[in-house]
């Protein structure tokens, strides 16, 4: 009786506190944002993550008000580092992470013991992009077409080195899958970032890389590489005279990076509101549209939820390619 006493009075104590612990909330969320706001980016300056990051931050700052936002580069281990500490982060809307294909659908696939649940431990806030991966090579590789590539590829087997950001990364993957689903054999080259790994391809250490548009599409544009196809379903709006690599000799193929605003799990659904409101009225703006098309990327505005629903469609997409590929993390 004592016990089951006890039990009531501690359910009543916590009856009457939840109306004080919500209007701490509400009041906590309205004078949002108090203090910088943090968005974390899981991999190097540079890459396409990291610009994209820093084209957000610039824009929402002045719409939503206080001290500002300011971007976070925490690199290692293919973005899980980064995304376990904002996973176990206060969800008080001051700390945000630049998601990734790699970080919320690739590595469930590629960790055996992630640190973290994409689904469990994010709420999604604002898909922001998408960027169809570049098949990019250094100019002296002898081919000036996809078919010409592979062709060259199967012709000299393991003498192709391709770059990547990391080992996990969604440049390996792709570089991987390609390979796989062409039928030649390649070398893997990774680097601690994008944007080393395409200065090598630049400098003909590596010979090409499949990767996002941002990194590799302004060294095309000077003659530095060779852009050869995209590896999108259909052409790409702001590269229209690239061939994609299904139309190629390639049916089928498909590798688009895509990007998108997490915040940790319990993060005030007002807040996440506000931001997702914020950003799509960015991207919906011409001038931001043209600013991700000329390097490379689509705008994509979505609520959280439709966000949230292409995580989830994503994750057993990506196992069977990395399975079948025979990708690991590690090499």
């Amino acid at each position: 009786m004592l016990n089951r006493r006890s039990l009531i009075v501690g359910l009543g104590l916590a009856s009457a506190c939840a109306p004080g612990i919500l209007r701490a909330q509400t009041a906590a969320s309205q004078n949002w944002p108090s203090q910088v706001v943090k968005i974390v980016v899981p991999f190097t300056p540079g890459g396409s993550t990291d610009v994209l990051a820093r084209l957000i931050a610039a824009k929402i700052a002045p719409v939503l008000g206080g001290p500002g936002f300011i971007v976070d580069n925490k690199p290692g281990a293919g973005g899980t580092i980064a995304a376990a500490q904002v996973a176990k982060a206060a969800p008080d809307g001051h700390t945000l992470m630049m998601g990734h294909i790699g970080t919320l659908a690739f590595n469930p696939a590629l960790y055996p013991d992630l640190p973290y649940d994409p689904i469990r431990d994010f709420e999604p806030v604002a898909l922001v992009a998408s960027v169809p991966n570049i098949l990019v090579v250094n100019p002296e590789v002898p081919a000036k077409d996809f078919q010409e590539f592979v062709a060259y590829a199967k012709a000299n087997p393991g003498k192709l080195n391709y770059s990547s950001g990391g080992q996990g990364s969604a440049a390996h993957i792709a570089g991987a899958y390609l390979a796989y689903k062409a039928g030649f054999q390649a070398v893997h080259i990774p680097y601690k970032g994008t944007a080393p790994s395409v200065i090598d391809l630049v400098s003909g250490v590596v010979q090409f890389t499949l990767t996002g548009g941002p990194a590799v599409l302004p060294f095309a544009a000077k003659g530095q590489l060779r852009a050869l196809g995209v590896a999108s379903a259909e052409r790409a709006s702001f590269a229209p005279q690239l061939p994609t690599i299904a139309e190629s000799g390639l049916p089928g193929f498909e590798a688009v990076q895509w990007y998108g605003i997490v915040a940790p799990k319990g993060t005030p659904r007002d807040i996440v509101d506000r931001l997702n409101r914020a950003i799509n009225a960015e991207l919906a703006t011409p001038e931001f549209a043209a600013v991700l098309e000329r390097d490379g990327a689509v705008a994509t505005p979505r609520s959280p939820e439709a966000f949230g629903e292409l995580i989830a469609s994503e994750l057993p997409v990506w196992r069977e390619v990395i399975t079948q590929a025979q990708i690991k993390a590690g090499g």
